[in-house]
């Protein structure tokens, strides 16, 4: 019943749904006690709408956010409460008195604060909204950027300007209460004194040089900057905030590039939400700004996503632009038709050609590249079950998709099957189970279904806990424990709270990374990832959500998978572990293999799970295991060759396509210059005639 509540209402947690209800009965309270009248009802009233509606702006709440859209935004939930306490002062027959008189004028002044000081507010947030935002390029040299206004006078700004009125409200009571004046107009000068002092405190952001430079200011001096960086190769981004990840995950490749590399982000808040790096970022939002950037000196461009906005660089002509993807799977979306727009495609393995190939959907062969993946370097191949260990089985189920396919994801009809053979299995196995961040996401039954595979996970978890077969070392993860909590304590000391990091202005200002600190916390996250495996046993159940661990760890700490079409197969056989993926389309175990390459080693599961047997007896035993050459061979096609490693072959295929670029460049020059409209030269006639390029 809560659970339902909880999804209906959209809030995230049952403190939430607690809190929101008792808001939206504080006021008919609130009501109520003024007409009967009563001060210490409404008072009590009064408190519990205050600390509910703070709790569900600190939570940053759906719901509060959606009473804007019904007329009960936030100013109005605090005028409707001031009007209700000027109705009980009339119900207590006050309306003669000075008190009554008094908070109708503060009330009414308190309302003509709110005017210039969401006026200053918004002022000032948009002249520190830069056009361009910046990470690891170095503009504060070359402009002045001043510092933001304390991090306390603009963070939930309305809200606490609104809060003000509590001075009044509590005076107002108190004297409504005693019959006594005095109370009242102290808190009515607190109010309006300390309102007045918040707009006070914020003029001098609007003036001098407290304020940043012009728009033409800021993109003169980063054309500077680009013109003598003279990037090479970019990585275009463009998507939501859950789409981070999928930008995220080739930042260490780019880190590793021979040339110059280049992040180029189209959202805020992809920039907010990127992972550290050390490579140059750059975030365009405006679309007339991109194509007024000076890039041609970038010879290859990569893409990590088929979104709109790619349109904004793919018609720059003196680059080659190339599809990279988020993930290698046998999903339609890894063959998509739109991929076709790019010069280049490049994919891991041969299956990706293949996957080309056979979906006929205007992708040339010749047009396909084999790199490998990159980012598969930190996950380590399995070298069976550690003696006296119990095996660990990771089930991470991809999300349900847009298009309601029931074979998208097994958590709809068999998750709770899958997930309750691995709990009963005998002998016992551990079982991580890690979602999809994007799971309910669009379906409300795979949220339904992932709150109940949580639920069987943490009560087993719990029962496993009071099991005296399964004993923990008490001490060592106590000094897990420990470390975690130092090891945090650094990384935020490294990183900086909110407070430290400053706007958007500040953040493209100060944001050159420091190698020595980004060195340190890459080291410290190495450490946490440690300890968090070490703070609870090895035989322990555990709901893994979140960006913490990441995915690749809990590969490396599991023997085996259960998972579904997605490029979470693909990754995983890097490990060479078995693994199983859920037919739960009913394609029958052979159309399965046939349309899914990524498979065609796996052990098919039925949404029954009944085959579950077939995939820890291959754990238990691993040299009868009958898949174990066959998962070599996938490997090998799906992810391509160990040598070269994935990033040298990634390197070549940029060192090879930017000769392409340049060649067609020089081509247009020499066509241009002469007047010809002749094909440009060949690669080989530019590299006789040019042996500086390359």
């Amino acid at each position: 019943m809560i659970s339902t509540a909880i999804r209906v209402a959209r809030v995230g947690s049952a403190a939430e749904l607690a809190a929101a209800v008792l808001m939206m009965l504080g006021f008919p309270a609130l009501m109520l006690a003024a007409l009967i009248p009563s001060v210490p009802a409404f008072a009590a009233a009064a408190v519990v709408t205050y600390v509910a509606d703070h709790y569900l702006h600190r939570q940053a709440s759906y719901l509060v956010n959606r009473l804007s859209k019904v007329r009960a935004g936030l100013s109005i939930r605090f005028l409707i409460r001031q009007l209700l306490l000027i109705l009980l002062l009339a119900r207590m027959d006050l309306s003669d008195h000075l008190i009554f008189y008094g908070a109708i004028a503060c009330f009414i002044a308190f309302y003509g604060l709110q005017a210039p000081h969401g006026a200053v507010v918004t002022l000032i947030r948009n002249r520190r909204r830069m056009p361009v935002a910046t990470r690891n390029v170095d503009l504060g040299s070359r402009i002045n950027i001043p510092d933001a206004p304390p991090f306390g006078l603009l963070e939930r700004s309305a809200e606490k300007m609104l809060h003000l009125d509590l001075f009044a409200v509590v005076g107002l009571l108190i004297s409504a209460q005693l019959d006594s004046a005095v109370a009242a107009f102290i808190g009515i000068g607190v109010t309006l004194f300390l309102g007045t002092l918040y707009v006070v405190a914020l003029l001098p952001y609007i003036r001098g040089t407290k304020i940043p430079p012009t728009a033409e200011v800021i993109l003169a001096a980063f054309d500077g900057w680009l013109r003598e960086y003279k990037p090479q190769t970019v990585l275009y981004f463009s998507g939501s905030k859950d789409s981070t990840y999928q930008v995220n995950m080739w930042l260490e490749a780019m880190e590793e590039l021979d040339t110059r590399p280049l992040v180029l982000l189209r959202e805020r808040v992809i920039l907010q939400n990127l992972a550290p790096t050390k490579v140059p970022v750059v975030c365009v939002p405006g679309g007339v700004h991109l194509m007024n950037m000076d890039l041609s000196t970038v010879r290859v461009a990569l893409y990590a996503a088929n979104v709109g906005k790619n349109i904004h660089l793919l018609r720059v002509p003196t680059m080659k632009h190339v599809f990279i993807g988020h993930g290698d799977s046998d999903k339609l979306a890894s063959v998509n038709p739109f991929s076709k727009v790019y010069d280049e495609v490049w994919t891991a393995g041969r299956a990706g050609r293949d996957r080309y190939a056979i979906a006929d959907v205007g992708v040339r062969d010749d047009d396909i590249v084999e790199v490998g993946r990159p980012q598969l370097a930190p996950i380590q191949t399995w070298q069976g079950v550690p003696e006296g260990r119990i095996p660990t089985v990771l089930y991470a189920p991809t999300w349900e998709g847009w298009d309601n396919d029931p074979g998208n994801t097994s958590l709809l009809l068999a998750g709770e099957n899958i997930v309750k053979k691995l709990l009963k299995a005998d002998p016992p196995v551990r079982v991580l189970y890690k979602p999809h961040p994007f799971t309910g996401t669009v379906s409300t039954a795979a949220g339904s279904a992932h709150r109940k595979v949580t639920a069987l996970v943490e009560k087993a978890a719990a029962e496993r806990a009071t099991d005296p077969r399964f004993q923990a070392d008490a001490t060592a993860q106590t000094k897990a424990k420990a470390d975690l909590v130092r090891i945090e304590a650094r990384i935020t000391e490294l990183s900086g709270g909110p407070a430290d990091k400053g706007d958007e202005a500040e953040l493209t200002r100060d944001g050159v990374v420091d190698l020595a600190k980004y060195e340190e916390i890459a080291r410290l996250r190495a450490e946490w990832n440690d300890a968090y495996w070490n703070s609870f046993g090895t035989f322990e159940h555990r709901v893994i959500s979140g960006s913490e661990p990441r995915l690749y760890d809990c590969f490396n700490v599991s023997d085996a998978m259960v998972s579904d079409i997605s490029s979470v197969v693909s990754d995983f056989i890097a490990s060479g572990k078995p693994y199983a993926v859920t037919d739960s389309a009913k394609l029958g175990v052979e159309e399965f293999k046939r349309q899914n390459t990524a498979v065609r080693a796996a052990v098919i599961l039925s949404n029954k799970a009944t085959e579950l047997g077939e995939l820890l007896a291959a754990v238990r035993t691993p040299d009868a295991d009958p898949m174990a050459e066959d998962r070599k061979e996938l490997k090998e096609y799906l992810l391509g060759p160990d040598e070269p490693t994935s990033i040298e072959q990634f390197n070549t295929a940029v060192e090879n396509l930017a000769l392409k670029s340049e060649t067609r460049n020089v081509g247009q020059e020499r066509a241009a210059a002469s007047g010809d409209a002749m094909s440009p030269p060949s690669a080989e006639a530019h590299l006789s005639a040019d042996p500086t390029v390359g």
